[in-house]
Order: structure tokens, then sequence, then C-alpha cells
């Protein structure tokens, strides 16, 4: 269906510093790293760095992919939801890693040969959102029958720590344990390691993290002073595996780990990737060369969501971990093993399902993503300062997942520009293209719709009072605005939160350097 203009927009690039490198003594060999960060680095340079960069760019780099196919003979599977959603797994093989790196960044110890770190990634519908839900390592979990991947022997239905199904199964039973855990469908499996992580921040020229206290741990050698530093690949690494800078251990880990996906979402979008075809081909091919994907992941679906998602931000990035209801659960012959809070954890499959945010919105106020970019607040007017003042009503769908398209049906210069800059100060996702109306003598303002979004139309008559709504078959996802000459303010709206903020989620503005 036809879709209204999509301006470019500009980016700001970052200013960092250096960090300083730090020594210890060798980590120990039960101080096993947790490396979740870097699987959504990879996604986050894999698919935000395509746009805006073009097909040639991205000719070839699928051959540096190692295939894998976790979808084989699945049966079964979770009805597929809105959206997009990625199985990131991390293994802790080392086996590409120099001596002098192993020694210099801590990363001694045999590894098991299982997933370190599991993680789903929800793309939304819209591409201006992405939810990360961690899901931890020991988690309780009960395979499917299956063939063992090593031994070839065959298993019944059996209870594991999540870990272990790559370990017996690899891609294919994670991707089904995955699954049967959280019923949301897999449409893309990604695979990374060690070197993979360090490669590629390097490749970007390392990323941007600040801190307000000195960050200290002998086990993993990292040493920073208070400030702003841009991490190396390797200081990198030990930035999001130290758990022992402070009493909150791996609660503490987590965060730091939130901030530098944060930082290195900035980094992509920011100009410093997107805009360099040359750094953009450097980073894809070193990202590309060390993951292992599903067959229908490669360039070309990582140029259509980079052009897709090129308004992407920090602000919209969420992160979240699975509820948990007993940490240390007790099973017979495996050990202790986090069993999840199983109401509170289908909530939020279910938000992920159904595509919606799992981030609260602040009360009172807009709704945290594009309405609150930086760059764009000057450029908004005092109309749009006014909208961001006063409380927001609360609505069924949020406003940035709503496009909207404003005419202007009135005889009245610039009215059309004044709308759709005061909709976008509220969150709404308009073109930023107001076009003249067919008709300008347009006294009531009309808001029309096609009947299949008519929440969507809903949530834009709330915030423009006394609007009438019109429904228009076949029209499409984009709400139609046509300003008449009633027009007086936008009223901001957001979301109800009927998840009363449980899942204990942030968004990336919230985490990243300043914040």
């Amino acid at each position: 269906m036809p879709q209204p203009h999509r301006p470019t927009r500009p980016a700001r690039p970052p200013q960092p510093q250096r960090a300083r490198r730090g020594g210890g003594p060798a980590r120990r060999r039960g101080d096993r790293p947790r490396w979740g960060v870097r699987l959504a680095a990879g996604l986050a340079v894999a698919v935000l760095g395509s746009g805006a960069i073009g097909h040639a760019v991205m000719t070839g780099l699928d051959t540096g992919i190692e295939r894998v196919d976790p979808f084989k003979d699945m049966k079964n599977r979770p009805q597929a939801g809105h959206g997009l959603n990625f199985l990131l797994v991390g293994t802790d093989g080392r086996d590409k890693i120099t001596r002098q790196d192993r020694r210099e960044y801590r990363l001694g110890g045999a590894p098991c040969h299982c997933t370190d770190t599991v993680m789903l990634v929800h793309l939304s519908a819209n591409r201006q959102r992405a939810s990360v839900v961690s899901l931890p390592r020991d988690s309780y979990a009960e395979l499917p029958a299956h063939r063992d991947e090593s031994s070839g022997k065959q298993h019944g239905p059996h209870a594991v720590k999540l870990n272990a199904a790559y370990a017996e199964g690899g891609p294919q039973l994670t991707v089904r344990t995955v699954e049967n855990l959280t019923r949301v469908k897999i449409d893309h499996y990604l695979e990374v390691d060690f070197s993979s992580f360090m490669k590629t921040v390097d490749a970007m020229g390392g990323v941007e993290i600040c801190t307000a206290k000195a960050l200290h741990d002998k086990n993993t050698g990292l040493d920073l002073l208070p400030g702003t530093h841009r991490l190396s690949g390797g200081q990198a690494l030990q930035y999001v595996r130290s758990r022992h800078v402070d009493g909150a251990a791996d609660l503490g880990r987590m965060q730091r780990q939130q901030r530098f996906v944060a930082a290195l979402v900035k980094q992509a979008t920011g100009g410093g990737v997107l805009l360099n075809p040359v750094k953009f081909k450097e980073v894809s091919s070193t990202l590309l060369g060390s993951v292992r994907a599903d067959r229908g992941f490669g360039s070309e679906q990582m140029l259509a969501l980079g052009q897709a998602m090129r308004d992407f931000t920090p602000a919209s990035s969420e992160f979240a971990s699975v509820p948990i209801g007993n940490p240390s659960y007790p099973v017979k012959g495996i050990g202790s093993t986090v069993k999840w809070d199983e109401p509170k954890a289908a909530k939020l499959f279910e938000a992920l399902r159904q595509d919606r945010p799992l981030a609260a919105p602040s009360a009172p106020g807009p709704v945290r993503g594009q309405a609150q970019g930086q760059a764009q607040g000057q450029a908004q007017g005092q109309s749009g300062l006014r909208a961001q003042q006063q409380p927001a009503v609360r609505v069924d769908v949020p406003p940035q997942q709503i496009r909207v398209q404003v005419e202007n049906g009135t005889r009245i210069d610039g009215l059309g520009g004044r709308v759709d800059t005061a909709l976008r100060a509220t969150g709404f996702d308009t073109t930023r293209a107001p076009v003249g109306g067919a008709s300008r003598n347009v006294k009531r303002t009309v808001i029309a719709y096609d009947p299949r979004w008519d929440r969507s139309a809903r949530t834009v008559s709330t915030a423009l009072p006394g609007s009438e709504l019109r429904a228009v078959a076949g029209q499409g996802r984009t709400v139609l605005v046509i300003a008449g000459a009633d027009y007086r303010k936008v009223v901001p709206v957001r979301p109800e939160d009927p998840y009363q903020g449980q899942f204990g989620v942030v968004t990336g503005d919230q985490v990243i350097c300043g914040k």
C-alpha cells in the first residue's frame, strides 16, 4: 500500500575520549564471563547499520555468513505475531582469540560449548522500537524429544537449564526450547562469540560510555576513571563482563550492559556508521565474517530493515529480563535453576506477540521516542513545547506506532505544517511533508482512516479534540488528518500501561551517557 514521503534525518556524531587500560590478576576459573550485550550489539550493527547506504555497498557481504538451519522440520510452532523476532545466542567459544588478548582481557578457562546468553529481540512492525528480553542461562526448561547432536543418542523430553539446549541439540533445539517456553515464534537466528564482539566494536572505532564513579575489577582488568571514555573491543568486553566493581554483582553488570547497548545504538544510528559507506562495509564485513545465521537472514534483509529504521534512537530501545518466581529452584540431577514467574512471564511474551511496548511511559508527559528527539526540539517550535507541557491523556495505541499524513483543508497559510509539528511533538510518526487538501473550506478537522486501523484512529482523535472520524475502506495503515479551521492544539497522549511496571523495563535513553 502506498506510503507518504519519508525524508531523511540528519545525524549527530559523538565526541568521545579514550579509555584507560588496566591490569590485574588472572580471572578465576569459576568467574564465567557473561556477554549478552555483544549479541544485542551484533544485531544493532547488522540491522541498524544498513540504512541509507545502498545495495552496492552490501554486495558480496552474504558470502561471509556461516549458515545454520535452526528451523528444519520444525512442527507445531507458535502463531506468528506482529513485528519481527530474533533469537540471539552467544556461545563461550574462544578459539579465534589470540593468546595475547586472552591474557590482557582475562579470558582464560575452558569453554562449555553451550550458550552463555540467550536473548529475544523484538522489532516492532513499524521498525521504530526494539524490545530486548534477556532469558537467564540457568532458566528451568523442559527439552522436547530430540537426538543429541554430539553423541547421536535419542533423548525423550527432560528437564535442563536453558543453556544446555545448545549443547545437546545445537541451534535447532535451542529455537524449539525457547519457542516452547515463550510461545513467541522466532523469525531469525543469530549466533555470536567473543571474537565477533571484540572485532565489531573495534571496526566501529570503539564505543563511547560514561561513568559517574571509578570502575575497577581485578578479575576482568577493567580500570576506568570517572568520566567519558571510548572503549576498544577488548575494553568493552571487560566493561560488560565485570561483576566485582560494586556490591550489585549481576544486577550492576546488567545495568552496564544496558548502558553499553544504548551507546552502541546511538553511535550506529548517529552517523558514524550509517552515513559512512567505508565504515559501514568494514563493520558489516567484520560482523558477518564471524556470525552464524539462518538461511533467510542476509544483506537484503539487513538493508531493508535498516532503511525502515533510520529514525531509530536510543529512546526506541527497551530492555527487560524475564520475571523470576524462584531464583534457586532445585531440580534433581541438575541442581539450582531459575524458575520464571509464569503469570508475569506470560504477560511479557504476550506483549511481544501483540507488538506492545514493554516500558511504562513516564507520567505525566508524552511517550518516549521520536517526540523527545533533542535535535528536533528547537525546530518543533512553541506549539510543540506547549504540547509537551500538558498532562497526557491515556489512549489504547501508542502514538509512535501511528503513521500520520497531514493535509491543510483551509486557506490558512502554514496550518498543515503547524499540525504536523504538534502531532510529531506528541509522539506521532508524521510524514513531515504536509500537503494542501482537495478542499480549502474544511471547518471541522477530519481524521480519515482504514477501518482495520480504527484503534489508531481513535488515538489520533483523542489528540485532536472535536475532530470528526471518517472511515475510508482500503486507505491502509496511514491515518490522514485534514486540518480544519477549528484546529486549536494537539493534546498529548500516552498509552495505558497494562503491566504496571512489573517487568523492570528501562529504555535506552534512560541508561545512555548523560542520563
